[in-house]
């Protein structure tokens, strides 16, 4: 009797054991079944870089606008593109509308053109847009007029009731 217990549990435990072995084997072959994705392989672009032209408003000459982009290559996707852009209002036109420029203080008007000039450095363009490293622009010089002699004599007048506050 003695050996039929323990002839049992034996027999339950290479049950269990052939079962487990059998699971790990089915598992083992679906996994070997799979394909295995290649990695994904680095593309190297062939394309050049954006080359963008010079930003057209839709109205008017400053305000939202459009550029159109270009570029190069053997196996680009995508060799030209649309992109919004805009041209400050309050920019100087006349040095191109993606050139920023600071100026300096008008200078003293020359009396032989009747013309006062400034110079400007540039500052900063937009979308590397090809700008002058310096301009001058000129101006009409308006009305020559002597300075007027009220203001100085305001300026006293201001002192003096200071002067008369403080004695009070």
């Amino acid at each position: 009797m003695q050996s039929q217990q323990y002839v049992q549990p034996r027999r339950k435990f290479a049950a269990a054991f052939l079962a487990f072995i059998f699971i790990l084997a089915a598992v083992d072959t679906a996994e070997a079944g799979k394909k295995e994705k290649p990695e994904k392989k680095v593309k190297k672009s062939d394309c050049g870089e954006w080359q963008w032209s010079v930003c057209v408003p839709t109205s008017g000459d400053c305000g939202l606008g459009t550029r159109e982009g270009t570029r190069t290559g053997a196996e680009c996707k995508q060799t030209m593109k649309t992109q919004r852009c805009k041209i400050p209002c309050n920019w100087k036109k006349q040095f191109g509308a993606e050139c920023k420029y600071q100026f300096q203080a008008w200078g003293e008007c020359d009396l032989n053109t009747a013309l006062k000039t400034r110079t400007g450095s540039l500052k900063r363009a937009l979308h590397n847009a090809d700008c002058q490293k310096t301009v001058t622009i000129s101006k009409p010089c308006g009305k020559l007029t002597k300075p007027k002699p009220q203001a100085e004599s305001k300026k006293k007048k201001k002192e003096g009731k200071k002067q008369e506050k403080m004695l009070d």
